[in-house]
This record gives C-alpha cells, structure tokens and sequence, in this order.
C-alpha cells in the first residue's frame, strides 16, 4: 500500500497518473462510471436525484477488488475528494490486510491443507450478500451478471513479481471452496478470513481529501469503515 498526500487530481490527470502502471479497465457496475471517464469507477454515499452517484456499500465487508473476475485486478488507485469527519475526526477510514503476511504465518498444517485447493468467487453472491444484511443500493441486471459470472481461482496465489504466496479469499466474493462440504467450506473461510485481518497484518488509513492510495490486490484485502452517514459525504474515484 503506497500513500501521496496533498495531490490536486482533475480527473483527466487522475487517468493519466493511473494509466503509468497499466491498461485500466472499465468496472461492470456501469451506472457508478464517471459519465465521461469511464476507466473512473464513483465510491460514494452522496445522492442526486435520490440515486447514488457512485457505489455506496463498497468496503462494508472485506473484499479483493473484482476478484470476482476472470482477470482479477492487478492494482487500484483510490482519490480522495471529499472525506467524512465528525468533531474534528475523520470517518470512513480503509484498512488494509497483508495476505502475503497472513499465509507466511500459517501453520504448517494449514499450508498444507489448503495447498492446492480452489475457491468460487461471485459478483451475484456478493449482490446476495449485502441484501441479505439490508444494505444494498441497487441489483445486479442480467447483462451484469452476464458479463461477470462465477469464476474459480487458487485459495493460495502466487505473487507474480515476489513469490510470495498469499491467501486469495475473502469474505465479500468468496462464495465456497471447491470440492468441500458446504459446512466445511464456510468454516475453512471463516477461519482464514479471521486469521488474515489480524492486527498484526494491517495497516489502518485516516483519510484526507487530497489523498491518493495504491495497492496491491494479490497481496493484500481490504475494508472501509461504514462510520458516517448523510449529511457526512464521501467522495472518491477509483481506478484498476
């Protein structure tokens, strides 16, 4: 995770920054798309018209980004435009997990065991998710669900630069491990899930607008804080 304070992005040079690391994709979620930069994904709570201008539930659970797809993200680059605070402090806050961390911290047994296995990951469960907890803005459309369906990945991913090997699941579009009961399966995710976001792996950022955060999405997940509410607002542009 790198951290620039202080940037003054318009969005042309957000895109231009973005685009030094790679080929930036254009997110499913259409409807959270900057109307003339699509590559700029919208995360925020703030309303025009009674509709969210941008993703309002993102970080409500611990999450890789789009790893629900085939090609999951390589990187994503977050901007800071607008930060909630309350009484001087700043709300919203992401945090951050080291999966590379979290799996050299296994035991040998656990290695072991996962070694080899594959998970299913799922942009329809993760819709089915946050529903069931009643904080869901919108539904998945058909055409989405079309053009991001189940996809299977490693449990276990190897960096492709370091070789570390890091624990690829989390909570938000893991939906079972392949080949395990369905008991055992949420109990295996469970409990890698509790292990990875320990203290010790994460690192906590208390945004600032202004601010632009990058990172990694083999070796790491991550959460923001669901503290605020309107009339707090919270605007950011992402980039993968």
């Amino acid at each position: 995770v790198m951290v620039f304070r202080n940037q003054e992005l318009k969005p042309e040079g957000f895109l231009r920054f973005s685009k030094y690391f790679g080929e930036l994709e254009v997110h499913v979620l259409d409807q959270y798309l900057h109307s003339e930069y699509p590559e700029i994904l919208i995360v925020s709570n703030v309303l025009e018209d009674d509709r969210n201008i941008g993703i309002p539930d993102a970080g409500l659970y611990w999450h890789t980004d789009l790893s629900y797809m085939a090609a999951p993200s390589r990187g994503s680059i977050l901007y800071a435009i607008e930060v909630p605070k309350s009484n001087g402090r700043t709300l919203g806050n992401t945090i951050w997990a080291s999966t590379a961390a979290a799996y050299e911290a296994l035991t040998i047994d656990t290695k072991r065991q996962i070694s080899g296995m594959k998970a299913t990951f799922s942009l329809s469960g993760r819709f089915e998710k946050v529903a069931e907890d009643e904080k869901a803005d919108t539904e998945l459309t058909i055409d989405q669900g079309n053009r991001a369906p189940d996809v299977i990945h490693p449990v276990v991913r190897t960096h492709p630069v370091t070789n570390r090997k890091c624990i690829f699941v989390n909570e938000l579009h893991t939906s079972d491990i392949v080949g395990l009961p369905q008991a055992e399966s949420r109990a295996l995710l469970a409990e890698l899930q509790e292990h990875t976001i320990q203290t010790e792996f994460v690192y906590r950022h208390s945004w600032l607008p202004g601010d632009v955060v990058m990172w990694d999405n083999v070796a790491t997940q991550h959460i923001a804080m669901h503290d605020y509410s309107l009339p707090q607002r919270r605007l950011m542009h992402r980039t993968t």
